[in-house]
């Protein structure tokens, strides 16, 4: 039986950034992750997923010790976002400037992120990474979590902490419940390459059947996350490479010219989900095994950053690490994330929602809203630093 203070199931970006945190300041820590990262590579081609790091999610992964590692590799910032309606002239431009800002922030293969965050979490003493493995089981014991993982090795800890995504293990072994909100919709990723430089901005389109957005890579290429009802995802994957590139120039109005070359393509569905509950004595939730919401923004992984900044605050607030499993003070994460992460969540359907609405006047009041909102610095800047989580 192996002792840990903190036993965090799921190494991916969330998890290992809320490992690296613990164990900077000592608490002893097992980092349980089924798959290996695949190794980097500078002249292979950018992976389908991407995410775009706010500057507080770079404060985080800073402050986890990877950012260095990161950087190191391969990132692509963003300094403006373009964002219009798809009927009507409705628009709504952001620059980093405006605020003094240099960047918005970044876009980042999500391979990149947990490489990095895995060479931090290996630096630390007082960190331990058992990969690959999967959690099998887990029992509570007078206040004791214990664990059995499936290369058979049993752990035991304070805490254990699910980190392990929508379909979390550890969730469903707590039997908390999660509330889904299926979309009916996939998100269609892939990389081009583009006839026009993308100018270090991130570009979005909202029509009626979802959005599409072309965000920054190097090499002026950029990453492809176009939002459609699930069977015209489907439709979408089946065209040639030619059809399909006319589909995105039309898609995107033809703002960076033609696409010049396209990568393999992938979809997946989307779905939003609450957890009835991000705590029980001894258990904590993080990430998408507490929350999922609608990636039309690109927050999903930035809330799962603001998770893991707040558990780790809370918990390094404690007097004991005996004290880390108790359910006053796992409840004090919960209070402070839950709200956020619920606002977020409905925030991103109501946007959805609003923008695939095809009734006429409800287009026209849109498109003067993003015009008033365009032509207001001050509001204008609230959006900006709510989206750079500040």
């Amino acid at each position: 039986m192996k002792k840990y203070d903190v036993i965090i199931v799921g190494g991916g970006m969330v998890g290992s950034s809320l490992g690296c945190l613990l164990a900077k300041a000592g608490i002893h820590v097992a980092v349980v992750e089924a798959f290996e990262p695949k190794s980097f590579d500078v002249d292979a081609p950018h992976d389908l997923r991407v995410s775009a790091i706010s500057p507080f999610s770079r404060s985080v992964l800073s402050d986890a010790g990877a950012w260095q590692s990161i950087e190191a590799m391969r990132l692509s910032p963003y300094e403006q976002m373009h964002v219009w309606d798809g009927v009507g002239n409705g628009e709504i431009h952001f620059d980093a400037a405006e605020i003094g800002e240099a960047q918005l922030g970044h876009i980042i293969e999500n391979r990149v992120i947990q490489l990095g965050l895995v060479k931090a979490l290996q630096s630390y003493e007082t960190a331990e990474l058992i990969c690959p493995a999967h959690l099998k089981n887990f029992t509570i014991e007078e206040k004791t979590v214990f664990a059995t993982l499936s290369n058979g090795e049993e752990l035991s800890a304070s805490l254990i902490i699910g980190a392990d995504g929508a379909r979390s293990r550890v969730r469903e072994l707590a039997k908390i419940s999660v509330n889904r909100n299926d979309y009916g919709q996939s998100g269609l990723v892939t990389v081009v390459e583009t006839e026009m430089p993308h100018q270090n901005t991130a570009w979005q389109r909202f029509i009626s059947t979802g959005p599409i957005a072309f965000l920054p890579l190097n090499q002026n290429q950029s990453s492809i996350v176009w939002t459609l009802p699930s069977d015209k995802a489907d439709y979408m994957l089946a065209l040639d490479d030619d059809a399909f590139k006319i589909q995105l120039e039309e898609a995107i109005e033809y703002k960076l010219g033609k696409v010049l070359s396209v990568a393999q393509r992938a979809a997946f569905p989307l779905k939003g989900s609450q957890a009835e509950s991000y705590v029980r004595p001894n258990i904590a939730l993080v990430g998408d095994a507490a929350h999922t919401i609608h990636p039309l923004a690109g927050l999903g992984v930035n809330l799962g950053f603001k998770d893991a900044a707040k558990l780790a605050e809370i918990l390094l607030a404690t007097s004991s690490v005996s004290e880390m499993g108790d359910f006053s003070i796992l409840r004090q994460y919960e209070r402070a994330r839950r709200g956020d992460n619920v606002i977020t969540m409905k925030a991103m359907e109501a946007f959805s929602s609003l923008f695939a609405n095809t009734f006429s006047p409800i287009q026209q009041v849109r498109n003067i809203g993003l015009n008033w909102i365009n032509q207001n610095n001050i509001i204008k800047q609230v959006f900006i630093k709510q989206a750079m989580g500040k």
